[in-house]
């Protein structure tokens, strides 16, 4: 998609330097008549320093290096909801920004970082002493280091978005959220429209894309919202989408061509819903208690599509140390209803390795399809589980599915201009779910579901998708 492009005409007053005209993809950030033009870096850090709300401050197009221990800070400036203090680049990726350090934070609210090419050698971190901060439209390729992590977000109600992490091979996540202490979390982050791509770390763990807490942290309710977010070729972890925290929503991501997966590691009440997990080793995985699983479309992986874990431990508590928390946490009442799952390995399984079973969960009215001669289902624990509606069609035998749970029907898919195999009409998939969702009003193309519910994660409908797989040009700095 052509960026929307349009001209700005900066009136530069306070510092003596002279008026530009700059070309910029559409922007989240509010348009000011004024801004301030910097050509050097001494001269962004006084317009930094004597910022105001509403403030716009421009780096002219460059490679600037930040020597030494020096930095770009913003400390204690506050913008508000409505005049946001911007920080930009002249156009977006046209300011490269080399050194140690870049810009660092502290005490600082309403705050807009947007259009830089980053490729500082040290973390970028949003402390907790921040509050509103966007990161918007920056490309963002730091120092390769063993164990570095890239972005660190610690702050409340911080906005990451339409960024383009890449190209990194060393241990080390793209994007970490935490928060204060060593238990808690930020809250109600935003992780939207980034695309995340060629991470090559060889190691089976700590190459996470998005780590959204640790395991001491698991406990604490982030309320963070990832979404419409692409993944391609992010190799360096089995888990792409990363959760350890309690009360997030995972919606309308695509991962393609990857190694990594989304995975509830730790954590409770999170939503994974309508994501698109295509060709590659891993699919949904959850362990942790009160999840729901809906609408997802999962297709051509390696592995099996959803697993429902095991547990070393029933339930992780309060009163647990934050080092206590680390052990895999059953799963207990899980709902994964009106997903599709199609040509896996196995379209959902458990796992066996740990004593603990899932208890209360349900898989009920999700179409499974397996077009090899594997099975679909394949759980070795059975009695916490109630299976029903579910849809089964192709070559794959219907595994481990009791008596009832489960019908042997063509649904009559049909792929569309995106690939997606949608319901056709005529499908038995339609108007025949066994339960109610009141909270799913949904499907995975954003349809209303109307009624009975379709079996699997698409509503028979004449109407184009509003939610597709993502490509490159939908997500990342040039993106509408």
């Amino acid at each position: 998609m052509p960026p929307n492009l349009h001209r700005r005409t900066f009136l530069i007053g306070g510092l003596g330097l002279t008026a530009a005209t700059v070309a910029r993809p559409a922007s989240a950030t509010t348009t000011r008549a004024r801004a301030v033009l910097a050509r050097t870096l001494d001269e962004l850090r006084k317009a930094i320093a004597a910022s105001k709300p509403g403030a716009e401050i421009v780096l002219a197009n460059g490679t600037y290096a930040v020597p030494g221990d020096e930095t770009i800070a913003i400390s204690a400036k506050h913008g508000t909801a409505a005049a946001p203090i911007t920080v930009r680049a002249e156009s977006v990726g046209g300011v490269t920004l080399t050194g140690n350090n870049g810009f660092v934070l502290a005490g600082s609210s309403y705050v807009v970082i947007d259009g830089f090419t980053l490729r500082q050698q040290t973390t970028f971190e949003v402390p907790t002493t921040c509050q509103h901060i966007r990161i918007s439209r920056n490309d963002i390729q730091l120092g390769d280091i063993e164990g570095s992590h890239w972005v660190m977000v610690r702050a409340d109600a911080t906005v990451v978005e339409r960024n383009h992490f890449h190209g990194k091979s060393k241990l080390g996540v793209f994007l970490g959220v935490e928060g204060p202490g060593s238990d808690g979390m930020a809250r109600s982050v935003q992780i939207v429209r980034n695309y995340f791509s060629d991470h090559t770390y060889a190691g089976d763990n700590g190459g996470e894309p998005i780590r959204l807490g640790l395991s001491g942290r698991s406990l604490s309710d982030a309320g963070a919202i990832v979404e419409e977010n692409l993944f391609e070729r992010c190799n360096g972890d089995p888990e792409a989408i990363s959760v350890k925290s309690t009360g997030n929503t995972i919606r309308h991501n695509t991962i393609r061509d990857s190694l990594g997966g989304i995975v509830l590691r730790h954590g409770n009440r999170s939503r994974v819903d309508a994501n698109f997990v295509l060709t590659g080793s891993n699919g949904i995985r959850i362990y942790g208690n009160d999840h729901l699983i809906v609408n997802n479309y999962v297709e051509r992986i390696a592995g099996s599509g959803i697993v429902l874990g095991s547990g070393s431990v029933r339930d992780h508590k309060p009163e647990d140390s934050p080092e206590s928390r680390r052990g895999n946490d059953a799963p207990d009442r899980v709902t994964i209803a009106l997903n599709t799952v199609q040509s896996c390995g196995t379209a959902i399984s458990g796992e066996s390795q740990r004593p603990l079973p899932p208890l209360g969960c349900s898989i009920t009215d999700n179409l499974l399809v397996g077009d090899a001669g594997t099975q679909l289902v394949s759980m070795p624990y059975l009695d916490g589980i109630a299976f029903a509606g579910n849809l089964c069609w192709g070559a794959a035998s219907d595994g481990t599915v009791p008596a009832g749970g489960s019908a042997r029907k063509d649904p009559k898919l049909a792929a569309g201009s995106d690939g997606v195999r949608r319901l056709t009409a005529g499908s038995p998939a339609i108007d025949v779910a066994t339960k109610t969702y009141p909270t799913v009003t949904r499907d995975l193309d954003d349809h209303p579901r109307t009624g009975t519910a379709d079996v699997g994660a698409d509503e028979y409908s004449k109407a184009t998708p509003h939610n597709r797989p993502l490509k490159p040009a939908d997500v990342g700095p040039a993106s509408r």
